[in-house]
């Protein structure tokens, strides 16, 4: 908290973050991103299925029947991640993010990392560790700042 007992803007946000994540559909994992530019949400995101498709709740996870661990195999999953439907929202409404910050529930994976690349966000702010070595070296390479 700040000396005038509001929280800082990193805590808003990721008090925001919390939020979000609430409306996944996911069964093993509940995951929120809010991308923010000059204090401002400018798009949120949460993982569960394409929208009008039916959702994990509702048919079951593939990746848990087949006892497929965490990390692996993300092609076999119906549902797409917080960070994707973030910067999907940002596209959708022709809302630019370059330059922007995310916060995430989770670090980012390498999938969601270089999308994160490819969009021009310059930051990541997490709650969680999430490790993915693979998308640690790309968040180096090209130089995105990453906090907890």
């Amino acid at each position: 908290m700040t000396p005038d007992k509001r929280p800082s803007w990193d805590d808003y946000f990721k008090k925001i973050t919390e939020e979000v994540k609430t409306r996944s559909t996911c069964l093993r994992r509940q995951v929120g991103a809010v991308i923010v530019q000059n204090k401002r949400i400018l798009a949120t995101g949460y993982n569960g299925a394409p929208s009008g498709l039916k959702h994990c709740l509702e048919v079951g996870c593939l990746r848990e029947k087949l006892g497929i661990p965490s990390g692996e195999r993300q092609e076999l999953c119906r549902g797409l991640h917080a960070e994707q439907n973030a910067i999907i929202q940002a596209a959708q409404h022709g809302v630019s993010i370059a330059g922007a910050t995310i916060y995430t529930t989770n670090k980012p994976c390498v999938s969601c990392t270089k999308m994160i690349i490819n969009a021009g966000i310059r930051e990541i702010v997490y709650l969680e560790d999430y490790k993915d070595d693979l998308a640690d070296e790309l968040l180096r390479e090209a130089e995105i700042i990453i906090r907890s």
